[in-house]
């Protein structure tokens, strides 16, 4: 299987985050990137650099003032008297009734949705990077591989086509499956983050070409909470094109492995030309933003279950958040999908 990463994304380290009224640290930290290359090493898998791919791709899914702020943000952000380290808004609009502003404090509320995406020094170079990163791997299957995968950091199934929120900047999912859709007539989204991937639903929802698919702890009380219910079908020409599958808080691997059977089932009645994965590995019964209850052994099994689709899959990282077993998580996931998973994990999925 052919990889992607970026050596530049490691330079982007977001500290900024309010957690229940308290700022914290924020929780898209730069190990996160070195964990998973760990897991990719576990299987013997060696990262590409990816080429720089063509604004085009960035185009086709977020509007040129969400590029352009994203590109410019932290320098113009830096000449504001007694300026922040990164750029985090502290005023929002209300869209439909709103003008767009000229200064950046109010550009940053117009694009930042809420404060856990701040901008910092490296960042643009980072996402760009990201977004280099799924194009390139977008391309490696077009060009016969049945899956890559791309290591994008920070993540983007948060970003809608106009702002960024929950530690997302460029949609790098959304940008690797417009690019596929040059090439077929339609193509599939399957988010398995454990937050529903309302950027990328938001992107395709007026859409018949363009099936979104997402599976998730369930919005009534967990982030992004707006989004991510069986209502959201799609609208306009893109109705019955959406299906949000939300799960209890906490459940484990029988009821997720449930949902991702439902999903494929779906995508295959689509018959799309090609699948984008948003990998996320948050739904760890270990992970920090704790929503459900998966295994290791669980994503393993995942892993084979998508692989069996036999569709040309590009897979994107998503979410998944320091703890010991990160790079478990994505050894079993990837080599479970490979046919070749690096061991048997003990941890009971029978949840």
């Amino acid at each position: 299987m052919r990889c992607f990463h970026a050596p530049e994304s490691l330079a982007h380290d977001p500290d900024f985050r309010i957690t229940n009224g308290r700022v914290t640290r924020n929780a898209e930290r730069a190990e996160r990137g070195r964990l998973l290359l760990a897991g990719l090493d576990r299987l013997g898998l060696v990262p590409e650099a990816p080429p720089r791919c063509d604004d085009a791709d960035l185009l086709t899914v977020h509007t040129p003032e969400f590029v352009a702020f994203l590109e410019t943000a932290w320098t113009e952000w830096q000449k504001l008297p007694n300026a922040g380290a990164e750029v985090v808004p502290n005023t929002h609009p209300q869209k439909t009734r709103s003008t767009y502003p000229r200064h950046i404090l109010g550009r940053a509320g117009w694009h930042l949705a809420d404060p856990s995406a701040p901008i910092g020094e490296h960042s643009w170079t980072a996402t760009r990077r990201a977004a280099d990163c799924a194009v390139a791997a977008a391309r490696a299957v077009l060009d016969g591989d049945p899956m890559a995968y791309a290591l994008c950091r920070p993540p983007g199934h948060h970003s809608d086509a106009d702002s960024a929120s929950g530690h997302c900047l460029l949609n790098n999912a959304a940008i690797a499956a417009a690019h596929l859709r040059r090439h077929h007539e339609r193509v599939a989204v399957l988010d398995i983050d454990v937050h529903h991937g309302n950027g990328t639903q938001a992107i395709f929802y007026d859409r018949a070409d363009v099936l979104t698919v997402s599976i998730h702890a369930d919005p009534m009380d967990y982030y992004p909470f707006f989004n991510g219910h069986a209502h959201e079908t799609g609208q306009g020409a893109g109705e019955g094109y959406n299906l949000n599958l939300a799960l209890p808080r906490d459940s484990g691997d029988g009821a997720w492995h449930d949902a991702i059977r439902q999903a494929l089932a779906r995508i295959a009645a689509f018959a799309p030309g090609a699948l984008v994965l948003s990998l996320g590995l948050d739904a760890h019964e270990n992970d920090p933003l704790r929503g459900l209850a998966v295994t290791t052994n669980g994503f393993q099994v995942a892993g084979e279950m998508i692989a069996a689709a036999a569709l040309p899959c590009v897979m994107v990282q998503e979410g998944g958040y320091l703890s010991a077993d990160l790079t478990d998580n994505l050894a079993a996931f990837l080599g479970g999908a490979m046919g070749k998973a690096p061991e048997t994990f003990a941890t009971d999925g029978a949840r």
